[in-house]
């Protein structure tokens, strides 16, 4: 059974305590990695503070940085195919989209190796007496958890802007799918960054990520994960004032207008919620359809449900498990308590008979109130409901605590804009459910979080803006 170790101060390090990692469509343990102590979280940190305090990623011109983001993008171009597999093997997702991932990887370093040389500050008019300017200068050390259903991808989100701007990073990776992140890891560290510019740390979040955020050298905390553990890291990081980027998850929907193509829905629905099981943050978990449309919508989507490969991911299947039996239990769990409310299981609704932890891609016709319509279930569960005209669409869209992301599909460009103005979310998606990329602004509003990743806006997240004013003497 191969181990994976830790990555601490330019060294790989081992452990006295190891973490079994399951493959999620077999329930079988296929490897190891090592369990980092709060020994190994404090070397970490005092790494990435030597780091910072050295001034190794700032003391150099911004174009040292360039060269080192795009050669870790090389490198993990050609580290693909390896942790793809693994990755896949580890986390239950298909071949493809673990390569995918890879890809959006390195695209995130190219993204911002372009930036890194024009972070630039702004000259300030304040009379002949005075010269005033503005620096945006790096928050520091970069205490970054990142979790379970993308961890490569969202872990090289927010590495690549905070190394472009200059920030030390420490990571602590998912304990269930944490072995391609270290692959990820051995790129980047192939390209050359300075010693305790990067760290990684597998362990839990309860011991490692709960020590990580509320230590003394945490400059900036950025957490993707759920809305009970974000609160609570925002507690620990609000003793310390410590600034945060917070991405909770969501309970998205899509509007489907009278006038919706169905090819055009139907594309966006597989996409939308059956991409990596809905296992997504941004999964389309909502579909409000107009009543004209309702009964023919929901018999297209019900018969695409039910058209769907289910298997191993390394397999490619259309369908691949949840990433954990207890992932695999809690969307079990919602299901059951749709039922219970009232609501009509459409088709699924129950486990694969295939071993491993699998749930049936499910349909559910729901209520605005249920539990199934109001919390997110991540898993492949899409709750279906009619309404009657568009601020009814738009008040149920509306209707949750969270804004991540929503949708509008329909043929009038008038319409799909008016609604889409209406609606509350960080991004919203016309006729096509995940429109964008690593270009484009993500976050997200109400109990989905704040901060903005993704896009230039991002790189504003790792830095702050300082000012510099001087009073010139005038005399001769």
């Amino acid at each position: 059974m191969q181990h994976y170790l830790n990555y601490i101060d330019g060294q790989w390090r081992d452990s006295s305590r190891q973490l079994e990692v399951i493959n999620p469509a077999s329930g079988e343990a296929y490897a190891t990695v090592a369990q980092a102590s709060i020994k190994d979280a404090d070397l970490a940190m005092t790494a990435a503070r030597r780091c910072v305090n050295q001034g190794l990623l700032t003391n150099v011109r911004p174009a040292q940085r360039v060269t080192w983001m795009l050669k870790a993008a090389e490198e993990i171009r050609q580290i693909t195919e390896e942790a793809a597999l693994i990755l896949c093997l580890e986390n239950g997702k298909n071949l493809d989209t673990a390569r995918d991932e890879l890809i959006e990887s390195a695209r995130y370093f190219e993204y911002y190796a372009g930036i890194t040389d024009k972070i630039e500050g702004i000259s300030v008019p304040l009379g002949k007496d005075y010269i005033n300017f503005t620096q945006y200068i790096p928050m520091g050390v970069s205490v970054q958890i990142v979790p379970w259903n993308f961890p490569v991808s969202i872990c090289a989100r927010s590495l690549a802007p905070a190394l472009a701007a200059g920030n030390a990073v420490v990571v602590k990776s998912p304990e269930v799918s944490p072995l391609a992140m270290t692959l990820l890891f051995k790129a980047i560290e192939r390209a050359g960054f300075p010693q305790g510019a990067i760290n990684l740390l597998c362990g839990t979040g309860s011991e490692i990520g709960s020590h990580l955020v509320k230590h003394a050298e945490v400059d900036q905390i950025v957490f993707t994960g759920s809305v009970a553990t974000g609160q609570r890291i925002l507690k620990d990081a609000a003793e310390r004032a410590t600034p945060s980027v917070m991405e909770l998850g969501g309970k998205s929907a899509a509007i489907a207008l009278a006038d919706v193509d169905l090819d055009t829905l139907l594309s966006s629905v597989k996409l939308g919620i059956f991409y990596n099981s809905g296992q997504v943050c941004s999964a389309m978990s909502r579909l409000l359809v107009h009543r004209s449309r309702y009964d023919e919508v929901k018999k297209a989507v019900v018969e695409l449900a039910k058209s769907l490969k289910i298997g191993d991911g390394a397999h490619n299947s259309e369908l691949t498990p949840l990433v954990s039996e207890s992932q695999q239990q809690q969307v079990l769990t919602m299901i059951e308590a749709a039922r219970q409310e009232g609501a009509t299981i459409l088709t699924g609704g129950e486990a694969s008979e295939l071993k491993g932890y699998f749930v049936a891609p499910t349909i559910i016709e729901a209520d605005q109130d249920m539990r199934i319509t109001q919390q997110e279930v991540f898993g492949p569960v899409l709750a279906i409901m009619p309404f009657d005209d568009e601020d009814q669409a738009v008040e149920m869209a509306n209707g949750t605590d969270f804004g991540l992301v929503a949708g509008v599909f329909g043929e009038s460009l008038n319409q799909t804009m008016r609604v889409a103005n209406k609606l509350i979310a960080g991004q919203i998606f016309i006729n096509e459910w995940f429109a964008g990329g690593v270009e484009t602004p993500f976050g997200g509003i109400g109990l989905s979080g704040f901060g903005r990743e993704k896009g230039q806006e991002a790189i504003y997240s790792y830095v702050q803006t300082r000012n510099i004013g001087i009073r010139l003497n005038h005399h001769k």
